[in-house]
């Protein structure tokens, strides 16, 4: 087995020795077998806008993405932290907004925010709770050094590859998998439903019906969405199958119409209620937004969250933390040039080949330039595009983000990745996934992991460090636990 270019970690000791002595056309094979199990299990997804803009396979790499669990707890303290901020922004935004009065935010950039809602100033949600669900994206620059990219709070995707790569690693490769300490995800469905169930309003009983609203067959993230439903328990559901009656909202069912309590939705804001948004949308259901208001439903995550998850309020990221919680950020903020701003517009413009330019309201790696990566004509072309919107861009240098090895046929070879733990929030706690799903950019020397430009997924395996402590044996982790649960049976390390 070839491998291209690197330095080994202690933490992939084992994985380099299993990758030294497994010849290249079994890895081949296990690869050809991964992709084999994907199709069967139908995880596809779909990119708008091109000829080809079928259903596709994400690309999975066969080489888990390794931390260790003392890296990984300084991680997770980082990301409890950085959602009980945006919740608490979220709810003083849509309420007192003293962040906006005390001039830590500036008001324009809240309340001219697209993705702000009027619709919800002075309106309470269940239990004050705004992102149930959260996706933070996060890169590694060093030992010791992550970096926030961006933080999803709308409607976070990925969990179903997270999930189904654990089982694809744990069917392919036991051996491999019995020798590491991996924590369980696979619980994840379950540690979610409970959240959900715990923000029902009060009026529901105690076995909240939970329901997940999809767009339909056609959207690109379908295939996760009845995954999920099916994983959870609840029925998936498109707003044709729900209607609004005495402020309630009901679903359809051979049985007669049944109140949901508490509606999972995996679509936009402005698609949710024509009565209220969109005139046009066939997609939400008359009247939510009064049942939602009237307390009688709980929407996850809650309607506005979008104000929370723009590039621009990402900058002020470390003041939020510090008005709300008086804590410095634990995780750090990517340094970052706010376009809005004329002296930041005139280092940008000045320092485009050097830097990398999002929209504001952009995701899935479109709308964005890679000034190292980019020709000098578009360049030139971004150029004008920012100098006529700068209000709708940010920039951010290029960092040196970690690598990982990845499987190719001609070998072993290091690719840039990134890290979207997910973070579950109800009144019983907040919960973050041990891992989450990496995005690797296949491409070499490429910084752009997003599956509609060309990345792929890996395992996450967060491994005890008592592993790589020589003569000690280690209890294996029994995948049917809970998060952090451990079996009797003893293995060597």
């Amino acid at each position: 087995m070839t491998v291209i270019g690197g330095e080994v970690r202690p933490v992939y000791g084992r994985i380099a020795r299993w990758l030294e002595e497994t010849p290249i056309e079994h890895l081949s094979s296990r690869r050809a077998q991964a992709e084999l199990l994907f199709r069967r299990m139908g995880i596809t997804f779909a990119v708008y806008g091109e000829k080809d803009a079928g259903e596709r396979l994400i690309p999975f790499d066969i080489i888990p993405r390794i931390m260790l669990r003392s890296e990984w707890t300084r991680l997770e303290t980082g990301l409890l932290q950085r959602v009980k901020a945006l919740n608490a922004f979220l709810q003083d935004v849509y309420g007192a907004q003293e962040i906006l009065k005390a001039g830590k935010v500036p008001k324009d950039l809240v309340l001219g925010n697209p993705e702000f809602r009027k619709e919800m100033v002075g309106k309470k949600v269940p239990h004050d709770i705004y992102v149930q669900i959260a996706g933070i994206d996060v890169v590694r620059t060093g030992e010791e050094d992550f970096y926030v990219l961006e933080d999803n709070v709308r409607t976070p995707s990925g969990v179903s590859y997270m999930l189904e790569n654990r089982e694809v690693m744990m069917r392919l490769m036991p051996d491999l998998f019995a020798e590491h300490r991996v924590a369980p995800v696979e619980n994840y469905p379950d540690v979610l439903l409970a959240a959900l169930r715990s923000v029902a309003p009060d009026s529901a009983g105690s076995q909240p019906t939970v329901a997940l609203l999809t767009p339909g067959r056609f959207n690109s993230a379908y295939y996760e969405h009845s995954f999920l439903a099916d994983k959870l328990g609840v029925e998936l559901v498109e707003g044709r199958d729900l209607f609004v009656e005495a402020d309630k909202l009901y679903m359809r069912t051979t049985q007669g119409p049944k109140q949901i309590d508490v509606l999972y939705r995996r679509i936009d804001d402005n698609f949710l209620d024509p009565e209220v948004f969109n005139p046009d949308s066939v997609l939400g259901v008359p009247g939510l937004m009064r049942a939602y208001h009237a307390g009688s439903v709980t929407l996850a995550n809650a309607v506005g969250t979008g104000v929370a998850d723009d590039k621009a309020i990402y900058t002020y990221m470390p003041e939020i933390v510090e008005f709300y919680l008086g804590e410095t950020a634990i995780l750090k903020n990517v340094p970052t040039w706010r376009c809005r701003e004329p002296d930041a517009l005139r280092h940008v413009l000045d320092h485009l080949p050097e830097l990398v330019v999002k929209e504001v309201n952009g995701s899935g790696g479109y709308g964005m330039l890679v000034g190292p990566r980019a020709t000098k004509a578009q360049i030139e072309a971004f150029a004008v595009k920012l100098a006529k919107d700068p209000n709708n861009f940010i920039a951010q240098p290029t960092l040196a983000l970690s690598t990982t090895p990845t499987f190719f046929d001609t070998g072993v070879a290091p690719r840039h990745v990134d890290l979207r733990p997910f973070v579950l929030t109800g009144t019983n706690g907040v919960r973050v996934v041990p891992g989450g799903l990496t995005r690797v950019a296949l491409i070499e020397n490429s910084l752009v992991v997003n599956s509609s430009q060309g990345g792929g997924t890996k395992d996450t395996w967060i491994v005890d460090d008592a592993l790589f402590e020589p003569g000690r044996t280690f209890q294996v982790q029994s995948q049917s636990q809970g998060f952090g649960a451990q079996s009797q049976s003893q293995s060597p390390s």
